[in-house]
């Protein structure tokens, strides 16, 4: 499905708003805990914004400097097939770099890591709202694992990208990661 502007910023309301609903509702411990060894929900949330803020400045600076990166000659892909792209990529062992992972987490911090994510989202939504659909189809960003995509396709990935994380932490909260299997592994 090729989205237009008006349904990306729906699509990245929700993503951004299902996130910061479910990690709301989490206990400090579950909000900081990384269970088996995976991120914690602080920690996705700090990877996400990490993830967010190079793209909401990017959407901010003048298309001429976007320029650096080239143009696209081709339409771009459906949110479907950015999604299955991606969805290869990590299959095939595609990995966060460094600059995108996150630090400890600490209860504390919950507030201000709440506050940048919804900052980041009130960027992207006041910077996409200043550029045209040829536009986002024209202009082009890095991506780590995907290469050069549309600016469009980025907001694909990125309201994907929220949704991905919160797919995990819900699998960790609701499907058999139980904290009392856990605390038990600790203890014995």
């Amino acid at each position: 499905m090729y989205l237009n502007q008006h349904e990306i910023k729906s699509l990245l309301n929700k993503s951004f708003d299902d996130f910061i609903d479910f990690v709301n509702m989490l206990p400090d411990i579950r909000f900081t805990a990384s269970p088996y060894g995976k991120w914690s929900a602080g920690q996705q949330l700090d990877h996400l914004t990490k993830s967010i803020k190079p793209v909401s400045s990017a959407l901010g600076y003048p298309k001429l400097t976007l320029l650096y990166f080239g143009t696209s000659n081709t339409p771009s892909r459906t949110y479907e097939q950015l999604v299955t792209d991606y969805q290869d990529v990590l299959d095939n062992g595609g990995k966060t770099s460094r600059a995108y992972q996150p630090g400890v987490i600490y209860p504390t911090q919950r507030p201000a890591l709440i506050q940048s994510f919804l900052t980041q989202k009130m960027k992207l939504n006041n910077r996409l709202s200043k550029w045209s659909e040829k536009d986002l189809d024209k202009y082009r960003l890095p991506h780590p694992m995907l290469g050069k995509i549309t600016v469009r396709e980025m907001m694909y990935y990125l309201a994907h990208h929220n949704q991905h994380h919160l797919a995990k932490i819900q699998d960790q909260e609701l499907k058999g990661h139980t904290w009392q299997n856990q605390l038990q592994q600790l203890i014995f």
